[in-house]
């Protein structure tokens, strides 16, 4: 009895968790324009229909149904640190990086050497950009 009562609790909470997936991903920015020109020329992002029309949101589809919303406000946090990033997994990791350089964009790795890529203890190879208002973004081949 006990064994059948752990299974449907497992088995319950397994199908709620099925139930949740990435809406969105929401980022605060200092200047829209220079933003969207980031998140489309650079990283290479969609542009997608967002309800406000306000000149203070952009949305891009950022895959499996889910959007990155960037947001102009005032107030920018100031305390901006690695740890925190949003993370995009390329197809072709190789010709982003030839993007970066051919743009003259700054990249670097985990540990801050510039231009290079961590390989992680897994194999994923990774690098980090900023954005316009320096939110770190990680860049990895786990596609």
């Amino acid at each position: 009895m006990k064994t059948l009562l752990t299974i449907l609790l497992v088995g319950i909470t397994m199908s709620t968790f099925a139930q949740i997936k990435v809406n969105h991903i929401a980022v605060h920015v200092s200047n829209l324009n220079s933003s969207k020109e980031f998140y489309q020329k650079i990283v290479g992002l969609e542009e997608i229909e967002e309800p406000f029309k306000d000149n203070l949101h952009a949305w891009y589809d950022i895959g499996g149904g889910a959007a990155l919303h960037i947001i102009e406000a005032a107030n920018v946090p100031t305390q901006i640190s690695k740890v925190n990033h949003l993370c995009f997994s390329m197809k072709d990791m190789d010709s982003f990086i030839k993007t970066l350089e051919n743009t003259d964009y700054p990249y670097e790795s985990w540990v801050g050497e510039k231009g290079k890529i961590t390989v992680r203890v897994d194999g994923i190879r990774q690098i980090y950009i900023q954005d316009p208002d320096g939110m770190w973004l990680e860049i990895n081949d786990d596609y």
